[in-house]
């Protein structure tokens, strides 16, 4: 086996000198972890924006790896194939925010597993964590007929422009973005942190709709529109200012009241907005030319099929046909949907599957959907059956993507710290129900179903017709596993959508029955093509509590209802054990050596000339040494903005720490000035001088206090 180093060269001798520092930088993180140098809290921020999160079992990590708006090839798809065997069980988990996880992976081969993906241009770098994740988008842009434009080339740029910039390394919380390619909003914008969808004005020009402060979890909010139409070459210095705005303002506390939509629910969308167009002075790029080739239309070699046409059974392959292929915009080509249950394939099955992409469709480009399924593209109409066959061989030919019977699920039990109950099973069991009892809801693509294994929604059963999340409850000394029923959500387009309401808990063996009474009742009593949620509005809340409610009667519990699905034992709720380090740390001594750290890399970014990314790091520098003295005076704050204001109160109006100015004024110098050389300069020396006063005063209050304790 090769060592990671060996693995460094290769990806250095690509310049990729980046990348080569992140990835040691991991490898020496991981030893002085190790070794008690480093808190648990501040490893795990570390590790998380490289992609390494911890799992439900002891002693192993989850890889998440970050594909920007699901964009694959099949030499990426085989790479990571070959990672997950050498590395993990063989397993692939396709994810819905278009990502690839792999399980159960030792944390200390972590860089070297990196190392090799980086041979392939694939990242693990703020995949996890408090980062702008990975940046989603409808799979079907660039080959949608209804598409405005192809979104592809926006996504990409985002991506490529945020990666690694100082501002949005450690933020209150993560930050979510998502392009819809059309008003279907079929990457469901009104969800995201920020989302985007595209528009063309009266005169043609390019630009978007943009939507801020959505989010799901245990409090869902609904995004709000910040703009009708704000221009192509606005969208990344808009995106900068939102983003640097969150991370002095935003909530660093309460991890479960920070993110973007509970800042914009405190302080208003019109003073939030202000606040972006505040620190638009202090960003380096005031407009923002989007580089539209990056993403190109990639038609596959044109094959002369001389095999015989397969025997296929056309009853299956025209459903298949109905409900899995599409018309590209691109005369003669189709779009083919391959869903896959759960979003798991193995190893194995994903070499086959990439030799028949390579065979039938674009090797260069495909792409992995929202709801953990695949989106082939350029498939010829002479090509159909021939991929049919295929994929059939495969078990990749199953109908209904994206129907009723096409469930989203998130891991759940299976690898999830948070995870309550099982979210895996349960949707296999579901699944089986619609195909056998209900086969005509393959054909229905208005309503969707999602289970997650707690009330995080990772799974989106919050946005869902019919969701379900994990949960238990008690009877007597018992604890039984449950499923929160939730209905009446979805997306409306452009923008808008609805939020499920909680109808009813039931024990988790219930969860088939429970699809029964909804759909008979429905099949029974709804209007000739009416759509699901406007008969869940016409009946109300409480109709659909009644018609569940003997499901929820737990005096008729069986012995199998204590046992939750794909287990044999008697269920218990169970929290996941994370990494410790198992020393106590000096955190004022750790923040003083983040200071430190941060203007070292501001002096390095300076060297290289980017002023703006010095100037970022230079004020993370000024947060950290202000924030080691608060703590050092058991001072709490839960935002920059009240740390700045905090340190002038405690500090600097105190006499303690001599400044020529307020705290506030010097430190926030940064959205007030452009990010020059000569404001890089001058912050850096101000801010080295500052740390250096901090220090010497904590140095001379340690030896104030020590010489108290040995006169005692």
């Amino acid at each position: 086996m090769q060592s990671f180093r060996t693995e460094l060269e290769l990806v250095t001798h690509s310049g990729k000198v980046l990348v080569e520092k992140d990835i040691i930088d991991l490898d020496k993180k991981i030893k002085e972890f190790r070794e008690g140098k480093i808190n648990d809290e501040k490893f795990r921020s570390l590790r998380l924006a490289r992609g390494v999160y911890g799992q439900r079992q002891q002693g192993v990590q989850m890889i998440r790896i970050k594909l920007p708006f699901g964009k694959v090839s099949t030499k990426q798809l085989l790479r990571i194939a070959d990672i997950s065997d050498e590395y993990s069980n063989g397993n692939l988990h396709l994810t819905t925010r278009q990502d690839i996880q792999i399980h159960h992976v030792s944390l200390d081969r972590t860089p070297e597993l990196w190392a090799k993906l980086e041979q392939d241009d694939i990242t693990l770098r703020e995949a996890c964590g408090n980062t702008v994740r990975n940046i989603t988008a409808s799979a079907e842009a660039g080959i949608d007929p209804n598409e405005p434009f192809d979104v592809s080339p926006y996504a990409y740029a985002l991506f490529s422009y945020f990666l690694r910039k100082p501002f949005g390394q450690e933020l209150g919380r993560k930050i979510k973005i998502a392009f819809s390619n059309n008003d279907k909003d079929t990457a469901v914008t009104y969800i995201h942190d920020i989302g985007f969808i595209p528009k063309l004005n009266e005169t043609g020009d390019r630009g978007f709709k943009v939507l801020i402060g959505g989010g799901l979890g245990a409090q869902p909010f609904l995004a709000q529109t910040a703009y009708e139409f704000l221009p192509e070459n606005k969208l990344i210095p808009f995106v900068e200012s939102t983003i640097r705005v969150f991370d002095r303002y935003g909530e660093r506390v309460s991890r479960h009241k920070a993110r973007i939509k509970y800042l914009i629910h405190k302080i208003g969308v019109a003073e939030f907005l202000k606040l972006v167009a505040d620190e638009e002075k202090a960003i380096l790029n005031k407009v923002f030319e989007i580089d539209r080739t990056t993403v190109n239309v990639d038609f596959p070699k044109s094959v002369e099929n001389t095999l015989t046409l397969p025997q296929v059974d056309e009853k299956e392959y025209k459903i298949w046909l109905d409900t899995n292929i599409f018309k590209q915009k691109q005369e003669g080509f189709y779009g083919v949907y391959v869903k896959v249950l759960l979003g798991n394939i193995s190893s194995a099955k994903s070499r086959l599957l990439a030799k028949v992409i390579d065979t039938y469709a674009s090797s260069q480009d495909f792409r992995i959907t929202i709801n953990q399924g695949f989106l082939l593209k350029f498939v010829t109409k002479e090509s159909l059956p021939f991929l049919f066959n295929e994929l059939k061989q495969l078990e990749l030919a199953t109908p209904g993507f994206d129907s009723v019977g096409d469930i989203t699920a998130c891991p759940g039990t299976d690898t999830c710290n948070l995870a309550i109950s099982n979210s895996t099973n349960v949707t296999v069991e579901l699944e089986k129900v619609i195909y056998a009892e209900f086969p005509d809801l393959v054909y229905n693509h208005d309503l969707k179903i999602k289970i997650s294994g707690c009330m995080n929604s990772c799974g989106q059963h919050g946005l869902a017709h019919i969701g379900f999340h994990g949960s238990s409850f008690k009877v007597g000394t018992n604890v039984v596993p449950a499923l929160q029923v939730l209905l009446g959500g979805g997306t409306l387009g452009n923008g808008n959508g609805r939020i499920a309401e909680k109808v009813i808990k039931v024990a988790s063996k219930r969860g088939p029955d429970v699809l029964r009474t909804i759909f008979n009742d429905f099949q029974k009593n709804a209007v000739e093509g009416e759509y699901f949620n406007s008969y869940y509005d016409k009946q109300g809340k409480d109709y659909f509590y009644q018609l569940l409610k003997p499901l929820g009667d737990n005096s008729t519990l069986k012995e199998s209802d204590y046992i939750d699905w794909g287990s044999d034992e008697k269920f218990a709720t169970a929290i996941g054990v994370g990494e410790c380090a198992g020393v106590i740390i000096d955190l004022v001594a750790t923040l003083f050596f983040e200071a430190e750290e941060k203007l070292a890399w501001s002096a390095e970014a300076f060297d290289n000339g980017q002023f703006g990314d010095s100037i970022y790091y230079t004020y993370a520098s000024f947060i950290s040494g202000a924030k080691a003295l608060l703590l050092d005076k058991q001072v709490h704050v839960n935002t920059h903005h009240t740390l700045i204001a905090d340190f002038d109160k405690h500090l600097v109006d105190t006499g303690l720490i001599k400044l020529n100015s307020t705290y506030k004024d010097l430190v926030l110098q940064i959205n007030k000035n452009e990010p020059s050389k000569e404001f890089a300069e001058k912050y850096f020396s101000q801010a080295q001088a500052f740390l250096n006063q901090v220090k010497l005063y904590r140095e001379t209050q340690n030896n104030v206090t020590s010489s108290v304790v040995e006169k005692n």
